[in-house]
């Protein structure tokens, strides 16, 4: 009896999170085949708005016709409109047009293929990683307000848990009581040990105490909240550098990754912040929530691109199963293909 789709999906999940975190070698494509597909629909399922605000606009350009001069011009449009940004954009098109006058493109459907392969390899070169190198692996978490940084945070705590792995999570966002009651929450459901002190404390004592306990314990991860903060605070953003200081302080080598928690309907706005947030933190991956808003996609290949800062999760709702290690090939297909 083959799996339905609850039980497809639930062993991609757990493929694709081990994946992620190192803790378990890549399934052969063959075997993996099946998983990707579960993946590829719920991702396309959860896409709907943001389908529905650039598909119309490719679909005219992927009907199947020859492709003509005035394509190029329509697809430059589409894909800013997308917030891929116009130099990720210019060079996009400017590949695929290399192509057309090698005789590799010739109608909409093959640009369709070629336009969604090139938005992945773009997006990501490899698969993202996030592995689990040290004893703990500090994982800071940053991001302005309403991003979705502490929603993030519970979800990573819950799958690490799943996994097995041990968590502790830093509570250092003192300025705002419901997001340690909200990590108190989570904690509890995923098995994890919550370090917090009283609203309005030194949110570099409390990181600093969440890394010597996670040390002290032999834990697997320590997953650091900070207080949500606008790019343009300096004030605040100087005291992020201190956390990461602070942090270093017990184990040299900490934080071992940083997150940016970017909420996608921001457009170009979310390469701003990636910017300020990369010299203030060093960021060494984005998580990329709710784009199953209005958001339109392609500031993920504007931050890659600009930057060099891969997304490593991707955030498509509200449930526990929402929250996905990024796969860059479903997401451009999902996103810049008009295919049922």
């Amino acid at each position: 009896m083959s799996a339905g789709p609850e039980a497809e999906g639930s062993d991609a999940d757990r493929q694709a999170w081990s994946d992620l975190f190192a803790l378990a070698s890549p399934a052969p494509d063959e075997q993996d085949a099946p998983a990707r597909r579960g993946l590829f629909r719920r991702l396309r399922e959860n896409l709907t708005k943001p389908r529905q605000t650039i598909s119309p606009q490719l679909a005219g350009i992927f009907a199947p016709k020859l492709v003509t001069p005035e394509t190029w011009e329509e697809l430059e449009e589409a894909l800013i409109s997308a917030d891929c940004g116009v130099d990720a954009t210019l060079e996009l098109v400017e590949e695929l047009r290399g192509e057309a006058e090698q005789g590799r493109i010739l109608s909409g459907a093959d640009l369709s293929r070629a336009l969604w392969v090139a938005v992945a390899d773009r997006m990501a070169a490899e698969p993202p990683r996030i592995p689990l190198r040290a004893t703990p692996t500090v994982i800071l978490i940053v991001g302005v307000n309403g991003s979705g940084k502490t929603t993030t945070i519970g979800k990573l705590a819950h799958r690490l848990g799943e996994l097995g792995q041990s968590v502790v999570i830093g509570a250092a966002d003192t300025f705002r009581a419901a997001a340690i009651d909200q990590l108190a929450v989570w904690a509890e459901r995923s098995g994890a040990q919550l370090v917090r002190q009283a609203q309005g404390a030194d949110p570099g004592a409390v990181a600093y105490d969440a890394v010597a306990s996670g040390k002290a314990r032999g834990a697997d991860v320590v997953l650091v909240d900070t207080a949500g903060r606008l790019q343009t605070q300096h004030n605040l953003m100087e005291e992020l550098r201190k956390v990461a200081a602070v942090v270093r302080k017990v184990d040299p080598e900490a934080p071992h990754e940083v997150l940016l928690v970017l909420d996608a309907t921001t457009g170009q706005n979310g390469l701003s912040q990636a910017r300020l947030f990369h010299e203030a933190a060093d960021l060494s991956g984005v998580v990329l929530t709710k784009v199953d808003g209005t958001a339109r996609g392609g500031i993920a290949v504007a931050i890659r691109r600009e930057l060099g800062i891969p997304v490593k999760l991707v955030g498509s709702g509200e449930r526990l199963e929402d929250l996905q290690p990024f796969d860059a090939r479903a997401f451009a297909r999902a996103i810049f293909s008009p295919e049922e």
